[in-house]
């Protein structure tokens, strides 16, 4: 009889600790290994890249690291308090894939504020861990090579990845585009009236800018940007936005692009990440070799002072 009473004990215990299939971990944190592959456990100090997406309870996605198309790097560190993220990656390996959830009320203690639209008791990470570099005994300088040449490997598959992302979108969105030298694909959505935008010229612009998965990283306009709560800045003027074209002040899609356009004029720009942001991106919102579009609206040109002297040219145009 005493038997039976230790087995019932011993499985109350383990239903105590797997919540609707979760586990419990140090600091009252729930994970769930949903994909465990074989391998050892990640360490500090092990170099690691991760695919991650950060939910609320009731599925409202608050971040995700897909939208930068390429996992985020980073060096394990040990964990700063029971409970943190850090220690659910410490359970996974390479290849594993795990629901984890952190208490709210732990991340957020002191008086400091929740933010916006946090609601419900526990925040909710998906995390796939996409490649382990064990630091193990390797020197600095070897366990250096191993990342630099991850990082090589990585950014050749999204930069040849481009191409197909930059058809299948104006395939998806039935894009009549036209094709300039440089690779800006662009279509005049409303014809304006009058010259074109030259060199020299401020224009002044209305933008809505997304990526190519439709998610929205940049407006002048309010109303695009309150669709969104986390998207919309109380604190910024949203108007439109005044740029000398030309001049390397914004990146060298939308110095192209405005001179395609006359006063009144709409257009959707299709913006390659070598007329975009490049292989640097622009984190978090656009990711390495990430092309993305805009629809602008051409407010008004104002002309040049022909007589104004002529600013040198930048030697690399910089980026808004």
């Amino acid at each position: 009889m005493r038997k039976n009473l230790m087995i019932i004990a011993v499985a109350a215990l383990g239903l105590a600790s797997c919540k609707g299939g979760f586990k419990q971990g140090e600091g009252g944190l729930l994970y769930n290994i949903r994909t465990d592959k074989a391998g050892a456990t990640i360490k500090p100090g092990d170099f690691v890249s991760l695919n991650l997406i950060l939910k609320t309870e009731g599925d409202s996605v608050i971040g995700s690291t897909y939208d930068l198309g390429r996992p985020v790097p980073q060096i394990m560190e040990k964990s700063s308090r029971k409970g943190d993220i850090s220690s659910a990656f410490l359970l996974l390996s390479e290849g594993d894939s795990a629901t984890v959830k952190l208490a709210v009320d732990s991340m957020f203690k002191k008086g400091q504020p929740k933010p916006p639209g946090i609601k419900g008791k526990y925040l909710v990470y998906e995390v796939k861990i996409e490649k382990v570099i064990p630091r193990g005994s390797a020197s600095e300088a070897v366990f250096q090579a191993h990342v630099t040449d991850y990082f090589k490997a990585q950014a050749d598959v999204i930069k040849k990845q481009e191409p197909a992302k930059i058809k299948k979108f104006i395939e998806d969105k039935k894009l009549a585009t036209k094709t300039t030298a440089s690779g800006l694909q662009y279509v005049i959505t409303k014809p304006g009236a009058g010259a074109n935008a030259t060199v020299g010229d401020t224009a002044v612009v209305n933008y809505i800018g997304k990526t190519l998965n439709d998610k929205l990283f940049d407006t002048s306009i309010k109303e695009e940007a309150m669709k969104s709560t986390k998207d919309f800045d109380p604190r910024r003027r949203y108007e439109p936005i005044k740029v000398v074209v030309g001049q390397g002040a914004v990146i060298k899609g939308w110095d192209e692009g405005l001179q395609l356009l006359n006063k009144g004029a709409k257009a959707t720009l299709v913006i390659p990440s070598n007329l975009g942001w490049g292989e640097q991106g622009a984190p978090p919102k656009i990711g390495s070799f990430a092309p993305v579009t805009f629809d602008v609206e051409m407010v008004n040109i104002i002309k040049a002072n022909p007589n104004a002297p002529k600013p040198a040219q930048p030697a690399a145009p910089a980026v808004r």
